[in-house]
């Protein structure tokens, strides 16, 4: 009887939120701030939420973007310079809002950047630089306008985090170790926040065809060109050639999702009212990544063996030898 009644419940809880995450806010004087806004996502979901009716404060890294982004919106729109990781813009930032509205509805930390390559082959600046604009730039941005979030009930943040957060491929060290800060931090706030009612949410993608798809060869062969002799000698020019072609031709980056998919992820995120706190919106997201995350770890790491193969020169030296 007892587990009769416990499933009940269950449904009519299950029953309850679908009908409620259906439901969209009232979208007239809600204030919402956007980062990384100069190309892809970013760019995509501030014409739609601009559309859908929100005041937007839309954050753009290059000068030049300010201008081009302005025309594609309404009045409604203030398009600014932002760059994450200088406290001066984002201090800016606030002071521009706060002479407009006393509270956000939705803070969107959408900007980022990527790269690909050996732990072996990552400096340590380029580490540095990933986590001052995956993680840090979004911790500063979330703590300084957190004020105007928790001035009112039902607002809500919004982490721009990736599948690569859920589930660390190789070759992905840098960014993936700043994904994963990220959706940690994303966690920690949702819970702290929770007298506050403030709703937090991830969105976790695996490829998708952007621009930092597009120059996917071009940063490996940049990152492989400033490597000093003696490490390109310990790998060797085959291993890098074999690991880009193997990736552009891999399912992930042939059926890579477009952009979209994320971008109503996001809106669903900012207007319905019960948003979900993890958002896989593609098949890679909810498939590979989630899967190989759930697998033992001896099988996900045998697996990974298994499809990059590939020997390094220093490893055919020390078998020769």
């Amino acid at each position: 009887m007892f587990l009769i009644i416990a499933f009940i419940i269950i449904i009519i809880i299950i029953i309850y939120y679908m009908i409620s995450s259906s439901r969209c806010i009232d979208t007239n004087n809600k204030y919402v701030l956007i980062s990384g806004c100069d190309t892809g996502i970013g760019h995509a979901l501030a014409i739609e939420l601009n559309q859908k009716g929100f005041n937007l404060f839309v954050g753009v890294l290059f000068p030049h973007n300010i201008t081009i982004l302005k025309e594609k919106l309404s009045s409604r729109a203030i398009v600014f310079h932002l760059d994450i990781t200088k406290q001066e813009t984002i201090d800016n930032a606030y002071d521009l809002i706060k002479t407009r509205t006393n509270s956000l509805h939705a803070l969107v930390n959408n900007a980022g950047i990527i790269t690909h390559g050996c732990i072996d082959w990552t400096s340590m600046k380029t580490m540095r630089r990933l986590m001052d604009v995956n993680f840090f730039g979004h911790v500063n941005m979330t703590k300084k306008f957190l004020p105007l979030l928790i001035s009112k009930r039902n607002s809500r943040v919004v982490n721009v985090v990736s599948a690569g957060g859920l589930f660390t491929f190789p070759y992905t060290c840098a960014y993936s170790a700043s994904k994963y800060a990220l959706k940690s931090f994303s966690d920690c706030l949702r819970r702290e926040m929770f007298p506050w009612n403030l709703h937090v949410s991830t969105i976790e993608p695996g490829a998708l065809k952007t621009p930092m798809m597009s120059n996917y060869e071009q940063i490996w062969r940049n990152v492989w060109n400033e490597l000093s002799i003696d490490v390109q000698q310990r790998w060797g020019i085959d291993y890098l050639n074999k690991n880009i072609n193997k990736a552009m031709n891999s399912s992930f980056m042939i059926n890579a999702a477009s952009p979209l998919t994320v971008v109503r992820a996001i809106e669903h995120a900012v207007m319905n009212m019960k948003p979900r706190i993890h958002y896989r919106p593609d098949w890679q997201g909810k498939l590979i990544f989630f899967t190989l995350y759930l697998f033992p770890t001896w099988l996900s790491d045998m697996i990974i063996a298994n499809i990059w193969n590939f020997v390094p020169d220093g490893v055919r030296h020390q078998l020769v030898n």
